[in-house]
């Protein structure tokens, strides 16, 4: 299949979870648009598979739904039990992830030592616009931005954001989640303040080097002889 029947195929499914996403929030359009600063109409041309949104505008997106990255490349619909999240200049968060994806997109074509040109015969996309990507004047289609990085070796997840905001929160959403899914003795133990040194140890001993290990392994084990 080439990429741009992929991006075709890959745009119907990202409205759907994006729809899907959308009304398990119990959110409008306009409320939608109110609070990323994307225009209605792209909102519904996303849902509707005609348009896509460029990584950063779908971060923002699953900021404001609540929801993992993961989500949009599930299968399944999504409950509405969310976590409400924080006010944020979300346009201007997208602007600046724009380019900085823009920027990480030009680093992995230097790194596979391609041109423009090349990527442009290969990709199907053309040089003006493959430029205007990688300057951040202009979204990539998160399809395309998908292609463009397997054509590359690399992965979309690689320029997910993971130190601003939305990283941020992201990485908190994860965290939740492994914690939720230990068992429930654990959950306890961890949750309990007095615990909390025997955690502090435990970190401290998973730092350590395998001899470093062995040698407080046998200063105990003569301890207790």
């Amino acid at each position: 299949m080439s990429i741009q029947a992929q991006v075709v195929v890959r745009s119907k499914k990202l409205g759907v979870l994006i729809r899907d996403a959308r009304l398990a929030q119990r959110k409008t359009i306009p409320e939608c648009a109110t609070a990323t600063g994307v225009p209605a109409g792209f909102l519904r041309a996303w849902e509707e598979g005609r348009k896509s949104p460029s990584l950063p505008e779908l971060e923002v997106l699953a900021y404001y739904f609540s929801l993992p990255m993961s989500h949009f490349w599930s299968k399944d619909a999504r409950s509405d039990n969310s976590i409400p999240t924080g006010a944020m200049n979300l346009p201007a968060l997208v602007g600046i992830r724009q380019r900085l994806v823009g920027a990480m997109l030009r680093q992995e074509r230097e790194k596979a030592s391609l041109s423009l040109r090349a990527l442009s015969e290969s990709s199907g996309i053309s040089i003006p616009r493959l430029k205007s990507y990688e300057l951040g004047e202009r979204p990539i289609p998160l399809p395309e931005l998908e292609g463009l990085m397997s054509l590359l070796g690399g992965r979309v997840e690689s320029l997910f954001d993971q130190n601003g905001p939305v990283g941020l929160w992201m990485a908190e959403q994860r965290a939740i989640a492994d914690f939720l899914q230990m068992p429930r003795e654990m959950q306890d133990f961890a949750s309990k303040p007095v615990n909390r040194p025997y955690l502090e140890l435990a970190m401290k001993l998973s730092n350590m080097s395998t001899d470093k290990l062995r040698s407080v392994a046998e200063d105990l084990l003569d301890i207790t002889l």
